[in-house]
C-alpha cells in the first residue's frame, strides 16, 4: 500500500467538498472547501488546525485515512461540519454544539456585539438570555462583561445540557444559571428584574422551511428554527408577555432574519416597548433590534 502524506488526503477531500459545494463563486466555494478540509482532517487526527497545518507533509496511516474519509463521507452527505466535530466558534469562544442546538452564526455576533455595547459600563448588570440554545450570545456578553449575571433560559432540555456545558469551557459559570422556560409564556416569578434580554428565537416562517438548506432542514433542531406561520410568533410572545421581566431602564435586543425588522419594530412598540436602533451584518441586513423601557 502507497503511503499517503496528509496533504495527499487534503486535496482529495478539498476536491470532495468542492464538487459537493452548493451556490456561491469559485473563489467563495474553493475559499469554503479549503476551511472545511482542514477543519475536518485536523479534527480526525486529534490536532488543532494550525497542528494540522503544520504536520501537513508528514506520512500518515491507512487507519487514519479511513477514519477522515468517514467523517467527509457524512460532510458531502449533508451533515453540518460543527456536528461532525462538536463544536463550533462564536465571538471568538469555542462552543460546544449537537444537534440538540442551531450552529453559532457569524451573523448573530452582531447581535451579541449590540447587547454588550449597552451594558458594558453597568456595575452588576443582570442578563436574560431567551431561547438560549447553546448559550452562545449570553456567554459572549458574560465573557466580554466581566460583573455580568447571566441566565439562560430555553424550553429545551438537551438544549440547556449543552449550554450548561459551554459556561464552564468559557468560565463564566460561576456567575450564570439555566433555566428551563417557554419563551411563548409568561415568565415565572424568579425570572424578572433584567437589566438586558436578549433573544435569537425561532424566526423562519413554517412554509419556508421545507425550502431551506438541507444542511439546515435535515439536520438543526425544528424548535429552533420554526416561527410559525409568519415567523412572527416568538416576537409577539416576548415582546408582550416578558417586557415586564425587565428592570426599568431595561433592554430587549432580538436577532431578526432577512426582511423581518419592520415588522418586529412595529411588534415590539405596539406593546409599549421604545425602538432604540437597528443594527445591520456584515451583509446589510438588518439583524439586531434593540428596544427599551424608556420611552
Amino acid at each position: 500500500m502507497v503511503m499517503k502524506t496528509y496533504n495527499d488526503i487534503y486535496i482529495e477531500v478539498k476536491k470532495a467538498l468542492k464538487a459537493a459545494a452548493g451556490d456561491g463563486t469559485p473563489e467563495e466555494i474553493n475559499a469554503a472547501a479549503s476551511a472545511e478540509a482542514r477543519l475536518l482532517l485536523a479534527f480526525a487526527a486529534e490536532k488543532t488546525t494550525s497542528e494540522f497545518t503544520r504536520d501537513i507533509r508528514l506520512y500518515t496511516t491507512a487507519e487514519y485515512e479511513n477514519k477522515a474519509m468517514a467523517l467527509i463521507r457524512r460532510r458531502v452527505g449533508g451533515e453540518p461540519a460543527a456536528y461532525i466535530t462538536g463544536g463550533w466558534e462564536f465571538f471568538g469562544l469555542p462552543m460546544i454544539v449537537t444537534p440538540d442546538v442551531l450552529i453559532p452564526r457569524v451573523d448573530t455576533e452582531v447581535v451579541a456585539e449590540a447587547a454588550i455595547s449597552l451594558i458594558r459600563n453597568m456595575e452588576k448588570p443582570r442578563v436574560l438570555d431567551l431561547c438560549a440554545g447553546s448559550g452562545c450570545i449570553g456567554i459572549a456578553v458574560a465573557k466580554n462583561v466581566p460583573n455580568a449575571r447571566l441566565v439562560l433560559a430555553d424550553k429545551s432540555a438537551a438544549a440547556l445540557k449543552v449550554a450548561r456545558q459551554n459556561t464552564l469551557i468559557n468560565k463564566v459559570s460561576p456567575r450564570s444559571m439555566c433555566v428551563e422556560a417557554d419563551a411563548l409564556s409568561e415568565p415565572g416569578p424568579m425570572l424578572s428584574g433584567f437589566d438586558l434580554i436578549v433573544s435569537n428565537p425561532p424566526y423562519i416562517p413554517a412554509g419556508d422551511i421545507p425550502g431551506l438548506d438541507a444542511s439546515v432542514r435535515e439536520f438543526e433542531p425544528m424548535m429552533a428554527l420554526d416561527g410559525g406561520d409568519d415567523g412572527l410568533v416568538f416576537y409577539r410572545a416576548i415582546c408582550e408577555k416578558w417586557k415586564n421581566a425587565l428592570a426599568p431602564g431595561g433592554w430587549l435586543v432580538f436577532e431578526c432574519g432577512i426582511g423581518q425588522s419592520e415588522a418586529v419594530c412595529a411588534i415590539g412598540e405596539a406593546v409599549g416597548l421604545h425602538w432604540v436602533d437597528s443594527v445591520k451584518d456584515t451583509i446589510g441586513v438588518e439583524r439586531a433590534i434593540i428596544f427599551d423601557l424608556k420611552g
